[in-house]
């Protein structure tokens, strides 16, 4: 299953530019090409980063920070960066791509977002549900989805 998005296809959301900050703006940041797509991620390490599903926007890798950004090398594949003042989350970065994934809580203008996939289904628990119809995929699924983005050894 293909999360990319088919640009060409007029039905779906063309990427947009956006800037925002955390909570108490000492970090702020621009996102050039932010997908319209918002994925869920449920796994284990995301909900106990965040207190419950992660939410968050591709971002690609045209991202830029100002302000003091701390990062947690989370894994052998990815970090995920906080404004050290005051802890907002502000990303989950690939480290083979460079890839962001933003929380879609830093969006102000939410216009034209849509959820349409959630992974690590396999690992949600039972106490929540989206209504959403999404693509939902196991972290099976996924790692092998995104096995081919590791760089080779």
């Amino acid at each position: 299953m293909n999360l990319t998005p088919n640009y060409e296809d007029d039905s779906v959301n063309k990427p947009f530019s956006a800037q925002g900050h955390c909570l108490c703006n000492a970090t702020s940041f621009k996102a050039n090409v932010v997908s319209t797509e918002i994925g869920v991620c449920h796994c284990n390490m995301c909900r106990t980063w965040s207190g419950g599903p992660y939410i968050g926007l591709d971002c690609g890798v045209d991202v830029s920070f100002d302000g003091e950004v701390t990062q947690f090398d989370s894994s052998d594949w990815a970090e995920r960066g906080f404004c050290q003042r005051c802890g907002t989350h502000l990303y989950y970065k690939f480290k083979s791509t460079g890839q962001y994934i933003m929380p879609a809580g830093l969006f102000a203008d939410d216009a034209g977002l849509l959820m349409d996939h959630q992974i690590f289904i396999d690992e949600k628990p039972n106490y929540y549900e989206f209504a959403n119809a999404t693509k939902n995929l196991t972290g099976a699924e996924v790692i092998e989805q995104f096995a081919s983005l590791a760089p080779e050894s």
